[in-house]
């Protein structure tokens, strides 16, 4: 199993340090991230969740892993953090949409319920019924649930004629700044608990990059030797195919065994951080996922993200100047 894994390393030459020492700014220079992770308005909706030991990851890999508990967020993803973050910040608008078959619509869902806003969010008809389900107990009586479409495409299409004909404000799960700023919020957290101690690696999973490029806009400005890893499985690999080619590609065609990070395009602006900021990209194929699910309790395993950890004692060792060379694998965080 691990030769299917593949490691894309990225160096740190004198050009990206320049960086790490500056706030990333994007769209004109007016988005100062750094700031606006701090600023973020997440904690109306979401908590701070708690750094857990993976006791028995930790002895498979001779590290000390932990895992953040976002399972633990009132729709038990981190998704409520962007997507509340992002609305929060709306002023007047008529409504949103969001178009989305997972946590993101939850994340909408809820959201808008405490924002009390009216809401579409639109999945697509195959949606199992206990997702629809958990769309409509979250966001209650503001939010109206619509399915359409046989395929993602076919559902974003309506959402956007949505947007069009009907003046809803779209609400993207991923590229868009007040939504990776939120997202970033993970990173602040992780740095606060750690509290200094010793940190080699955080592992994000990565689908449209959300997530990832939240957690190093922060940590690279706030502790830059800590390495920040995307993990991908291999048949959804947007990200470490986009990182490679230079640009944003769209694949075509993702695998659906890992379906919260299953996403054929990830996006532009996650792109620009990703590329300035991670350290390296892992994929991970659906054996060493599912083997590295045993690792955890089921509630609370993010497999796709412990997959690399649990293979990738190298990926924790990358050389560094500040690198501590006691005889153990390293302390890292999941996050996914």
């Amino acid at each position: 199993m691990r030769a299917a894994t593949r490691v894309l390393r990225r160096g740190t030459t004198p050009k990206a340090l320049r960086r790490h020492a500056a706030a990333i700014k994007t769209f004109d220079d007016q988005f100062d991230y750094l700031r606006e992770i701090l600023n973020s308005r997440v904690y109306d909706a979401a908590v701070e969740t708690p750094l857990q030991h993976a006791a028995k990851l930790s002895s498979i890999t001779n590290c000390d892993a932990y895992v953040k508990r976002e399972d633990l967020q009132p729709v038990f993803s981190f998704k409520i953090r962007g997507a509340y973050n992002r609305i929060v910040n709306l002023g007047d608008v008529k409504g949103v949409v969001a178009c989305s078959a997972g946590n993101h619509a939850q994340g909408v869902a809820k959201s808008c319920s405490i924002l009390n806003l009216p809401a579409v969010i639109v999945m697509p008809l195959a949606t199992p019924r206990i997702k629809v389900d958990a769309v409509g107990r979250h966001g209650g009586s503001n939010v109206e649930v619509r399915l359409h479409g046989n395929t993602y495409d076919e559902a974003a299409a309506e959402a956007k004629r949505l947007v069009d004909e009907e003046g809803l404000t779209l609400v993207h799960p991923f590229d868009d700044p007040l939504v990776i700023a939120g997202q970033g919020s993970v990173g602040a957290e992780i740095l606060r608990q750690r509290n200094g101690r010793r940190l080699d690696a955080i592992f994000c999973c990565c689908g449209g990059g959300g997530l990832l490029a939240g957690v190093a806009a922060y940590v690279k400005q706030v502790r830059p030797d800590v390495k920040v890893y995307g993990v991908e499985a291999e048949d959804a690999a947007g990200m470490t195919a986009s990182l490679e080619a230079g640009k944003p590609v769209v694949l075509d065609h993702v695998g659906l065994f890992a379906d919260g990070a299953a996403v054929k395009a990830i996006g532009q602006e996650t792109f620009k951080l990703c590329d300035k900021y991670v350290d390296g990209m892992i994929t991970v194929d659906n054996d060493e996922i599912c083997a590295r699910a045993a690792s955890f309790d089921v509630r609370w395993c993010l497999p796709v993200a412990a997959a690399a950890c649990g293979r990738g004692r190298d990926t924790t060792s990358t050389p560094s100047p500040r690198r501590d060379t006691r005889p153990r694998g390293g302390d890292g965080v999941l996050v996914g």
